[in-house]
């Protein structure tokens, strides 16, 4: 880059913080960094131990603040308002494909950067659309290309079994955020809990019979969130404990999930890949067409407002 002078870095949610922890590591960027949440662990994970200061430290004498989104906070928000005060540029990089305007607003206020940046066409063409009169620039998405090398470098952990699948669940919130950002825990039309039911509900959808099934929570998640659910389940299941995302879906033949950037991680390491979004949800917000949706096998509805819902069955 051609700026001068150190950049504050501000993240919370992980998502975010792969991207932005990529960037920063690929640009040996001077730095200056303000993390929470679980973005300290992805950070510390690629950078190793850096120096966390306050948004307010982090901001001062920088020349631009790069932040992330998040759900779960007001973090960055409170980093843009921050820079704006000291009349320093700020950049917030998208690292998904949805709720692109609700990222910056609170309380119906809106909290917008200076600038956009995205990793791919179609989050281009989403924030121009959904954000209109901010500055939106493509960029190659620096997470991906470590993912890419990484899955390189990957040995597969297990030998494809012709008859049997082994599949990865990736599990991600959907209730509270849809609660954070839209005052509706069930705006989306399902919760993360009824996706899973829904998706071990109907493993003979998936063509071939199942023989391992590893479920991988989300880093903001308890980790005995699921725990309850695969006990009801008769079914060869076990959680991933420690493991990297790309060591967990090199383990696999299928990669199942809703919307989670874990699963165009998986089309990258040419896995088979599947939206479990029940009958009731919305679509899934990926645009990646090699992505397969199980309610399309086993009869669902996926329009949003659909009356068919999917309560969970319990065995």
């Amino acid at each position: 880059m051609t700026w001068e002078g150190p950049w504050a870095v501000v993240a919370h949610d992980a998502g975010g913080a792969e991207v932005l922890s990529s960037y920063v590591r690929r640009g040996r960027l001077n730095c200056r960094f303000s993390l929470s949440g679980p973005a300290r662990k992805v950070f510390e994970r690629k950078l190793g131990m850096c120096e966390i200061v306050s948004v307010a430290a982090a901001v001062q004498d920088c020349v631009r603040l790069l932040c992330s989104t998040s759900w779960q906070s007001d973090f960055e928000l409170s980093a843009i308002k921050c820079a704006r005060a000291a009349g320093i540029p700020s950049i917030a990089w998208l690292d998904h494909w949805t709720n692109y305007p609700e990222r910056f607003i609170r309380d119906g206020v809106p909290c917008l950067p200076d600038e956009i940046w995205v990793g791919d066409a179609y989050a281009e063409a989403i924030a121009r659309e959904r954000l209109p009169g901010i500055r939106v620039t493509l960029r190659d998405n620096p997470y991906l290309e470590d993912v890419i090398e990484e899955l390189a470098e990957q040995t597969p952990l297990y030998c494809p079994n012709a008859q049997m699948l082994s599949v990865l669940y990736v599990a991600e919130p959907v209730r509270e955020p849809a609660q954070r950002m839209h005052g509706d825990p069930l705006y989306y039309g399902y919760t993360e809990e009824q996706a899973l039911r829904f998706f071990l509900d109907h493993l003979d959808a998936l063509g071939r019979p199942v023989g391992r099934i590893v479920i991988r929570r989300h880093p903001s998640e308890e980790p005995d969130k699921y725990r309850d659910i695969a006990a009801d389940f008769p079914l060869p299941i076990s959680f991933s404990e420690g493991s990297s995302l790309v060591a967990d879906v090199s383990a696999v033949d299928c990669v199942v999930g809703c919307g989670s950037m874990a699963l165009v991680v998986a089309l990258l390491a040419g896995k088979r890949v599947v939206s479990c979004i029940p009958p009731g949800g919305g679509m899934c917000p990926l645009p990646h067409s090699a992505i397969e949706h199980l309610r399309d096998t086993v009869g669902g509805s996926g329009q949003r407002g659909s009356t068919q819902s999917y309560s969970g069955a319990r065995r």
